[in-house]
């Protein structure tokens, strides 16, 4: 399979890259500065000379905060520039998935969020994702949404991704207590993208590790269990101590009503995933 792989510097990029080479897939990466996709007849040259058998945009804003002053700039790429890229697979015919957030719901449910629960984008960044989602499938209604959070991996710089360091170099952390959320591994992720991507069923999937929901607490408590870290690094701090310019939702869960019923297997638990991450 020919892939193009748009965001290429971003670390699910680098993870679907690496996994779709040893899946021995041709691939072709874009970086923002090779192409971006908010400049739509860029967009369109690039992939009618590429003729790609699957498109996977990994390109976005990703600045939630910086978003809110942001607007016009956050929207062309996340929203407008993935428009784009279902266009473009659409003229040629090729399979297109497209990276959203956990961000497209307001957090005041107790529970999972699957794919029945109707998003409330909280901020910019939340608005501009679900946008270039409702874009994607009007534009190409083969397309492919893949709703995921709380992401960690190498080349990774959030919080969830340079926790075990911090902690390996004895630096204090902060870690929420009352902010939920699934994790998922940036490598088990990339291997659910390439899966959906060669069962090509269109539509919303959420993709996150298997394991109830947690907190930025248990994450970090579980980090120092396996790395055999000081816990009293950790400080706790609630949610709203943390007074950030974007909101965001309080609780994040996801889970999938579709995976298994299209023939995938459940993912890998998230304790599994972080003791794998940090080997």
């Amino acid at each position: 399979m020919k892939i193009l792989i748009t965001g290429a510097n971003g670390m699910v990029a680098r993870a679907a890259i690496k996994h779709c080479l040893e899946m021995g897939d041709v691939v072709s990466s874009y970086t923002r500065q090779n192409l971006n996709i908010a400049e739509t007849d860029k967009v369109l040259s690039i992939i009618s000379d590429e003729k790609p058998d699957a498109i996977l945009n990994c390109a976005a804003y990703t600045n939630v905060d910086a978003a809110e002053e942001n607007r016009e700039i956050c929207f062309k790429v996340n929203a407008f520039g993935v428009e784009n890229l279902a266009r473009a697979a659409k003229g040629i015919g090729c399979k297109f998935l497209t990276i959203s957030t956990d961000y497209v719901f307001d957090g005041k449910k107790e529970g999972f969020y699957t794919q029945e629960d109707l998003p409330n984008p909280q901020g910019v960044y939340a608005e501009s994702k679900l946008d270039g989602e409702n874009r994607a499938l009007i534009a190409y209604d083969k397309s492919i949404v893949v709703r995921t959070g709380w992401v960690f991996g190498f080349t990774g710089s959030n919080f969830l991704s340079v926790m075990a360091k911090l902690l390996s170099e004895r630096k204090t952390i902060k870690a929420i207590s009352d902010s939920y959320g699934t994790p998922t591994y940036a490598n088990d992720l990339a291997r659910r993208l390439r899966e959906l991507i060669v069962l090509n069923h269109s539509g919303i999937f959420h993709v996150s590790n298997a394991g109830r929901g947690i907190s930025y607490l248990d994450f970090a408590l579980e980090t120092c269990k396996i790395g055999d870290y000081d816990r009293s690094l950790v400080k706790v701090v609630s949610f709203g101590e943390l007074k950030r310019q974007a909101d965001r939702p309080k609780n994040s869960r996801l889970r999938c009503l579709l995976s298994e019923q299209i023939g995938l297997s459940p993912m890998p638990n998230w304790k599994d995933a972080l003791k794998r991450f940090m080997k």
